[in-house]
């Protein structure tokens, strides 16, 4: 992944807020800056938001999901993420 951010710069990407039958929210601790945040990740070249997003979650937690409803979109340069090696 790391090439093709050399070539097309900043990469979208989707996160899924998961929510149980008690209202409890999933979370993950992240590896790359040891954080807690929802699952989610960049979006693959040819790739919908909504394909990354179910991609993510099934990579991130083996679960699939199967309804998906928008609840907001953020850009701008404070969404702008650079990962502890350099991307």
């Amino acid at each position: 992944m790391s090439n093709l951010r050399k070539l097309v710069g900043h990469l979208p990407s989707a996160g899924v807020i998961i929510v149980d039958e008690k209202n409890r929210v999933l979370l993950q601790l992240r590896t790359d800056n040891n954080k807690w945040s929802i699952p989610g990740g960049a979006m693959v070249l040819g790739e919908t938001t909504e394909e990354a997003a179910k991609r993510e979650v099934f990579e991130e937690t083996n679960l699939v999901v199967e309804e998906l409803s928008l609840f907001n979109v953020y850009s701008g340069e404070e969404q702008h993420w650079i990962y502890p090696d350099g991307n």
